[in-house]
């Protein structure tokens, strides 16, 4: 089955497709191992592609692509606002083994929308539907858009709407906040289900889906054809499998102390290159880490520990000190986001 085949077969199945969230330095061909071990995804989304005048396609990303070990379709995003460089990436990307293009509207890094890139374009509509249409163009295998809401307000999202529905996207993913939200403001989930019932396409809830519950609840609440999920997969990655169990009214797995001690070594291990120096594997263990400690330790005590270890035996002594039990652990976020848990760069939309 083709790529393009299994997309359709996703979309088309019985239970909702789930669809990890293209995550800056975070969804490369390492993560993407570690979450098909896991249960995985139905749909995998890259980290996006940075496409101008000069650019040409990350190897690393499409190392991905190529060694793609899920098994699911895989997503190829780009970021950009130039037309030409946009059309010849996406021709570019079309000679890989991918299901989609997908067009980054979304992304709320003040480095990449003051460039008017990413969520930056939702500011100016009319260059959306021209970008839109070039790329409708140019793509013929399926094409996809991710987008928020509107840059610093909703308002202006049914002026978007039909312009995404005029250029026939095969799949609209909507992040339901504002550029300008961030990640901590309440998620509009009334305006993703106004674009349900908007589009000709299906439609993807993202935001806060950080447990099989709130998954059923977004579902009901918006329609949408499935979800996309970013820190919670991070947190927890028996996420997807959860949400499948419930949608079919089975028992739900829930994880203990030492089953999510062994996936921080497995994910230690998955996601440092050979070679690599311990301080920096240590430093690269803390970024997941951060994602993980917000459903373990309400007082953050955790990660106070784990952002002051030094060495792998210091973090995970401090692991160990939390997680080697066989009590059950839910992995929800149990505060607000901390700024040390938002994204840097543009890594986690969800």
């Amino acid at each position: 089955m083709s790529p393009v085949e299994q997309f359709d077969t996703s979309l088309g199945g019985p239970i909702p497709p789930l669809a990890l969230a293209p995550m800056q330095d975070v969804t490369d061909l390492a993560f993407w191992t570690l979450m098909s071990e896991y249960g995985g995804a139905d749909l995998y989304y890259t980290e996006y592609f940075r496409v101008h005048a000069t650019s040409h396609p990350e190897p690393w990303i499409v190392e991905s692509l190529r060694k793609n070990p899920t098994g699911r379709p895989a997503v190829a995003q780009m970021i950009g606002n130039d037309i030409p460089s946009l059309v010849r990436t996406a021709k570019e990307l079309q000679r890989l083994p991918i299901a989609a293009v997908d067009l980054n509207l979304g992304c709320p890094a003040p480095v990449v929308y003051r460039k008017c890139a990413g969520g930056g374009l939702l500011r100016e509509p009319q260059r959306v539907d021209a970008i839109l249409g070039a790329l409708r163009e140019a793509v013929s295998v399926k094409f996809t858009v991710k987008t928020r809401l509107g840059f610093d307000s909703p308002d202006g999202f049914e002026e978007l709407l039909p312009i995404f529905a005029r250029h026939s996207l095969d799949l609209l993913t909507v992040h339901g906040r504002t550029v300008a939200d961030g990640y901590r403001s309440e998620v509009r989930y009334d305006l993703i289900a106004r674009a349900v019932a908007a589009m000709p396409c299906p439609v993807l809830a993202n935001g806060n889906v950080h447990s099989a519950a709130s998954a059923e609840s977004i579902l009901r609440q918006t329609e949408a054809r499935g979800l996309m999920i970013g820190r919670g997969a991070i947190r927890n990655p028996w996420l997807f499998t959860q949400i499948r169990q419930r949608l079919r009214g089975e028992a739900v797995f829930q994880p203990r102390g030492r089953d999510v001690l062994a996936y921080i070594r497995r994910l230690y291990e998955l996601t440092s290159p050979p070679g690599m120096r311990e301080h920096a594997r240590v430093q690269k263990l803390k970024k997941y880490l951060n994602y993980i400690g917000a459903g373990l330790d309400a007082a953050g005590a955790f990660l106070h520990l784990i952002r002051r270890a030094t060495s792998e035996r210091e973090m995970f002594a401090v692991c160990e000190g939390f997680l080697d039990h066989t009590e059950p652990l839910l992995l929800e976020p149990l505060a607000p986001a901390t700024k040390a848990e938002e994204p840097l760069g543009c890594p986690i939309d969800a």
